[in-house]
């Protein structure tokens, strides 16, 4: 079965960034290959739009064949408010909150992102995963792009 990788937008616009463009192009190559599936949120394109056409373009390079996408919904609000009640992230990053939330309740394989402060952040990863367990959900995997593919080339 193929890995089924949310990403946000970090991991497209990071296409055109000089410090994120190697890995991040990789990624987007193996979800035009089909070597895994890209799983998109709502939350995802809706960012994207105001992104440059370079990286609009990156997205749309990518086959629906290969893409899953999401919506966020009641129970991936309730589960992003939780992050914020307990102190994982601030309100102020209700969107990353909401990130991390569909993932989990999709129940992807991981979640990568350039996202360090907020995302990509061991501390925070080990409250996200505190709150999905108090709740019933999974843990989630959330990495890099870089950690992803050499994973894959290991």
């Amino acid at each position: 079965m193929k890995r089924r990788i949310y990403v946000d937008a970090s991991v497209v616009g990071g296409c055109e960034d000089d410090e994120f463009a190697e890995h991040s192009i990789s990624l987007m190559e193996c979800f035009i290959r089909g070597d895994f599936v890209l799983v998109l949120s709502n939350l995802t394109v809706q960012e994207l739009a105001a992104a440059p056409e370079s990286v609009r373009k990156r997205l749309a390079s990518v086959p629906e064949a290969n893409i899953e996408a999401l919506q966020i919904d009641a129970e991936t609000k309730e589960l992003a408010d939780a992050y914020i009640a307990a102190g994982v992230i601030r309100s102020g990053m209700l969107v990353d909150a909401q990130h991390i939330a569909i993932a989990t309740v999709a129940r992807v394989d991981v979640l990568v992102s350039w996202n360090f402060k907020h995302i990509v952040n061991l501390k925070r990863i080990h409250g996200y995963n505190s709150v999905n367990m108090r709740r019933g959900y999974p843990m989630i995997e959330i990495r890099a792009p870089r950690e992803v593919l050499l994973d894959e080339q290991t």
